[in-house]
């Protein structure tokens, strides 16, 4: 990946020459500098994976935890985004493996 030294951007390769899609800069391209580039070509496409038949408590991380619905200990699966600014915690989002009821907690 090359970046425009005038305004940043990304650019893209045409011919023997780097192009900026905002600026139109032009720089030509370094053969050694792209030897240590990542290509994504000739990588194999990501696969779907059916876990419809697996034992729901094995798929991703659990931990015991009170279920509101169940209202006892289960295990649960559960799951850290990033849903708010990067300066604030993640936001925890659960499922719990008995009665399938899902809930979140944020840190306040």
């Amino acid at each position: 990946m090359q970046f425009c030294d005038e305004c940043g951007s990304m650019m893209k390769a045409d011919g023997d020459t780097w192009v900026c899609g905002s600026c139109e800069h032009e720089q030509l391209r370094d053969e050694a500098t792209e030897a240590g580039m990542t290509t994504t070509q000739g990588q194999q496409g990501s696969t779907v994976v059916d876990v419809s038949e697996m034992d729901q408590s094995e798929i991703g991380p659990t931990v015991d935890q009170k279920c509101p619905q169940c209202d006892e200990v289960q295990t649960v699966r559960y799951e850290l985004k990033q849903i708010r600014a990067a300066d604030e915690s993640e936001t925890r989002f659960f499922t719990c493996t008995e009665c399938d009821h899902k809930w979140r907690e944020d840190d306040h």
